[in-house]
């Protein structure tokens, strides 16, 4: 029997650092953890036994993205294998690599397996291939003007069909266009050959029909050595900012036990057509009115954001998995043993320091007050349990404590809330408790849109797809009211009695301006709060 690990080193941060590391802890593994310099005072360095810096600056190119460094730290720690979390260096066969050269275990899977997904345009070759189905459009080597209009013009766009432009290389929604008419390719290829080169290097673009009201429905796969393949079922994504993900749960709504069954039979394909071990996700579209009519979009060679709605139906641990496979063992269970263990509904709200009336920009800051929601039930418990209200669970998985520092240089993801109960409806009233519990001081947050989604009639009717939030922009982010003036008013005394101090002290001596005057008016300005008060 295959040995499991003494030692790991976990390369990344935040909440996933922290994910892993507890998994590994419960199987007897010892974790090291790597640092930033930013990074230093975090919550994963904090909660660390053993923590190493790596690189230098603040910046991800100089520390988690060093892949030298990376190594580096694992040998000098004593570490058997590395553990990249989801982000940063996973998904990079090169590092992948260079950690078997070092002698060290990479747990994930082989590198020419990311390398044949990690491409867009040769992932959609090896699925012809293997004929898992695809969307109609163009994945070719010819680049030039005239070779994308024509294939453009093909997939539908002469028709007055929209296309959807992509980057060969890309992911989280850089390099890609949504083109709506002939007129206005030219512009949006350019534009997106831009972005992609500045953000992957590469300007190869990809053409797909696009489908306005899409499902983003996953699959969830897993693969060892010994030629074992499952799934763990679907997870329903469609409910999107900016190309990026907001909710997340499963089973997915409305996904009876054939198309079940047919999804996760066309993502083991996927997965075996290139030799793939370990955790994997396999991506597919969907006419939101036709799901039945799903089509390969890429595969995620990692462990995923939302793996722990996948947790909670399955009962599964799925970080567990990955140790055990990496360390050789073959899975734990059978398609069929995995089927029968589906019980319960999860769904994950992903908490960002971002302003969601501001186009979701990302925020910044000191964590002044944080509160998070009360957690409560087993991740893990039988499929009996979780079929069941005792079943229910509210589950964070954060990566900020109060007073940390929320970093312009990283992603902007505070924590993940997850729950699960009996049925989707229940889920959902769960999910919107929860979220009533969080408190933030210091830094936005995008809880209150979330519970909005979650509040809409159209979401839990099961009514979800990509278009979903700008369909309904007006109802999930109304006009603010202003507030009223007694508030403003008393906003004000507060904030200049606090300065009041600072204020006097950059005034010279004598200054009929001083401390005394300043006070008074701030005397003058409560008597008329006071007075303006309901």
């Amino acid at each position: 029997m295959s040995k499991m690990f003494r030692s790991i080193l976990i390369a990344n941060r935040g909440e996933i650092a922290r994910r892993v590391a507890s998994t590994a802890e419960r199987l007897g593994v010892d974790t090291v953890h790597v640092y930033s310099s930013a990074d230093s005072m975090a919550l994963h360095t904090r909660e660390a036994r053993h923590a190493l810096q790596i690189g230098t600056g603040a910046a991800a190119s100089g520390s988690y993205l060093n892949q030298d460094a990376v190594v580096e730290a694992a040998v000098r720690a004593g570490a058997q294998a590395i553990h990249p979390g989801y982000g940063f260096l996973s998904e990079n066969a090169d590092f992948a690599n260079k950690v078997s050269a070092a002698g060290l275990t990479f747990i994930g899977p082989p590198s020419s397996a990311m390398r044949a997904m990690g491409s867009k345009d040769s992932a959609k070759e090896c699925m012809a291939a293997a004929n898992v189905p695809l969307l109609p459009g163009y994945h070719g080597a010819d680049q030039s003007w005239q070779v994308l209009k024509s294939e453009a013009e093909a997939c539908g766009l002469a028709e007055g069909k929209p296309v959807l432009l992509k980057a060969v290389l890309g992911g989280g929604g850089k390099g890609m266009r949504i083109v709506r008419t002939v007129d206005a390719l030219r512009d949006a290829v350019e534009s997106a050959q831009r972005e992609s080169t500045s953000s992957f290097g590469d300007a190869r673009l990809l053409i797909e029909r696009y489908l306005p009201r899409a499902r983003h429905i996953e699959v969830q796969v897993f693969c060892d050595m010994h030629g074992n393949a499952v799934h763990l079922f679907e997870r329903d994504c469609s409910v999107q900012r900016r190309h990026q993900k907001v909710l997340e749960e499963a089973p997915g709504p409305g996904v009876s036990p054939e198309l079940r069954a047919q999804l996760g039979a066309a993502a083991v394909k996927a997965a075996q057509a290139v030799g793939y071990e370990g955790a994997g996700t396999v991506e597919f579209i969907a006419d939101a009115e036709e799901p039945a009519a799903f089509y390969f979009m890429e595969m995620n060679t990692r462990l995923q954001v939302e793996h722990p709605v996948s947790e909670l139906v399955s009962g599964v641990d799925l970080v567990e998995w990955q140790l055990r496979v990496a360390a050789g063992e073959p899975l734990p269970l059978s398609q069929s043993q995995v089927d029968a263990a589906l019980a319960g509904h999860a769904i994950e709200a992903r908490v960002y320091a971002e302003r969601p009336r501001a186009g979701f920009l990302p925020g910044s800051g000191t964590l002044r007050h944080l509160r998070l929601p009360h957690s409560s039930g087993e991740s893990y418990a039988c499929a009996s349990v979780r079929a069941s209200a005792a079943g229910a669970l509210t589950r964070t998985d954060a990566g900020v404590a109060e007073h940390d520092v929320v970093s312009v240089h990283y992603d902007p993801m505070l924590a993940k809330v997850i729950v699960r109960d009996v049925d989707r409806r229940a889920a959902c009233a769960r999910l919107r408790r929860a979220l009533k519990e969080w408190e933030t001081v210091g830094v936005p947050t995008n809880v209150e849109f979330v519970r909005a989604v979650l509040e809409h009639d159209s979401f839990l009717d099961g009514d979800v797809h990509t278009a979903f939030i700008e369909q309904h922009k007006a109802a999930l982010l109304p006009p603010l009211s202003p507030p009223p003036p007694s508030l403003i008013v008393v906003a004000a005394a507060q904030w200049a009695q606090h300065h009041a101090h600072a204020l006097a002290q950059r005034l010279p001596p004598h200054s009929p301006f001083g401390a005394s005057a300043f006070s008074l008016s701030v005397t003058a300005v409560d008597d008329e709060g006071d007075a303006l008060a309901p």
